[in-house]
């Protein structure tokens, strides 16, 4: 049986991935920061699980920390596949961007050292399309592909978060090919995660839909960007360890781009009780805004650019159907009224 450590394990992208492996077949050895996380896990994913299902002897933990060294080498003896999905993903950006940089680059080294050292020879990386539309797009191109990087001095690039995830992957790449040429890596390039989650603890992704059923902006910022649900990602990251193909590869996770107001009007449809802004905001005032908001001067960068990606590698070679948008958007949306998340 295919053993897998997987950090990050009680992430909201992270219990979907635990989720399919264990569908899947493989023995998980997630990692949390404490053992309350641990619990958490087996309680979100418990109840998708066939019943019969012996998940102690399937699913067990370890505690460790993107920023301390102690565990790491333990934790990854006798695993046969790392899948690295532990990273910091906040929707603002911190004052020193060095709180989003340092664990993610350091993190994802001391994962990979920690892997050569145990002989672990298959490397799945979550990163982000935040490391591929972080520059121009290059001349000859309708739309970002997997070939493109970000530029962390770039406008878009420079971007705490972005720069976060494009040196994380970099560091990636650089070290396999200087230190450790026998590890097999594979990058998964998410742009923003929809989706229902398996608990009521999800990461800052989800709160993109819930700040528009919650009516919280009265207009809306002239942006367009890719959407993907959360199964889709977390099916690319278990496809990949089983198909040769995705060795050395990256892999852009999208369903197709919508703009706010596209979104908007796809949640006012189908929740037309809902006080859902549907009217675009004149760029001159979401600049003035975002003096005041963090959330809304994290977007400033990419202000009136319709930013797409194409997924047709991860279509091809990884053989994913891309449930729609509209499909993830709304079935966020029903699960954050369903269990008592949004405002009356």
């Amino acid at each position: 049986m295919t053993k897998v450590l997987l950090t990050g394990s009680s992430g909201y992208i992270g219990k979907h991935i635990t989720l399919r492996l264990l569908l899947d077949g493989f023995e998980v050895r997630g990692s949390v920061r404490n053992s309350a996380k641990a619990d958490e896990v087996r309680a979100a994913v418990k109840t998708h699980l066939p019943e019969g299902f012996d998940l102690a002897k399937k699913l067990s933990f370890v505690e460790l920390d993107l920023e301390k060294d102690s565990g790491w080498p333990e934790a990854l003896k006798g695993m046969d596949v790392l899948i690295h999905s532990a990273s910091p993903f906040p929707i603002a950006s911190p004052k020193d961007e060095n709180e989003l940089v340092k664990p993610a680059v350091e993190g994802t080294l001391r994962a990979l050292k920690a892997a050569h050292g145990a002989g672990v020879k298959r490397v799945i990386l979550t990163s982000s399309v935040a490391a591929i539309y972080g520059t121009d797009l290059p001349k000859g191109k309708t739309e970002f592909d997997e070939t493109v990087w970000s530029d962390p001095n770039h406008i878009i690039g420079r971007v705490a978060y972005t720069k976060s995830k494009t040196l994380a992957e970099k560091a990636a790449w650089d070290y396999i090919k200087s230190d450790a040429p026998e590890i097999e890596l594979t990058t998964i390039n998410p742009v923003l995660v929809a989706g229902v989650p398996l608990d009521v603890n999800f990461g800052a992704s989800v709160s993109v839909v819930e700040r528009l059923m919650n009516g919280k902006d009265p207009v809306l910022p002239d942006m367009a960007f890719g959407i993907v649900d959360v199964k889709d990602v977390a099916a690319m990251h278990v496809k990949a360890i089983k198909i040769d193909a995705t060795k050395g590869e990256r892999f852009i996770a999208n369903a197709g781009s919508r703009t706010f107001i596209q979104m908007a009007k796809t949640l006012k449809a189908e929740f037309p009780n809902r006080k859902i802004p549907t009217n675009q905001a004149p760029s001159f005032l979401i600049r003035f805004l975002a003096l005041f908001d963090g959330e809304i001067r994290a977007v400033l960068p990419t202000l009136g650019k319709h930013i797409n990606a194409s997924s047709k590698k991860a279509q091809s070679i990884l053989g994913i159907d891309f449930i729609a948008p509209e499909t993830s958007l709304v079935e966020t949306a029903q699960y954050l009224i369903d269990n008592n998340l949004l405002k009356p």
